[in-house]
């Protein structure tokens, strides 16, 4: 899975269920999207999704200091490189 792929599949992830479009990538996603504790487990569900296999409670807690979609696509990409 290519950064772009990650990328656009996280932003399709957002749109469909967090209704948020066209967020920058850079976005403090608590600040100004209102992204709380609830969406970020499901985020990790649709991350879960796009890498076909579940997350260590490790690999879980790496996640919790993501705060913009930059971020997001970074923890993606490295998860892919470890499956």
């Amino acid at each position: 899975m290519t950064r772009e792929e990650i990328k656009t599949a996280i932003l399709e992830f957002f749109r469909k269920e967090f209704e948020i479009e066209n967020p920058g990538m850079e976005d403090n996603l608590r600040e100004i999207h209102g992204f709380d504790s609830i969406d970020a487990i499901e985020l990790l569900l649709e991350i879960e999704k796009l890498l076909g296999s579940e997350l260590t409670q490790e690999e879980k807690k790496r996640a919790m200091d993501i705060q913009n979609l930059n971020q997001v696509c970074d923890y993606v990409e490295s998860m892919a490189k470890v499956r």
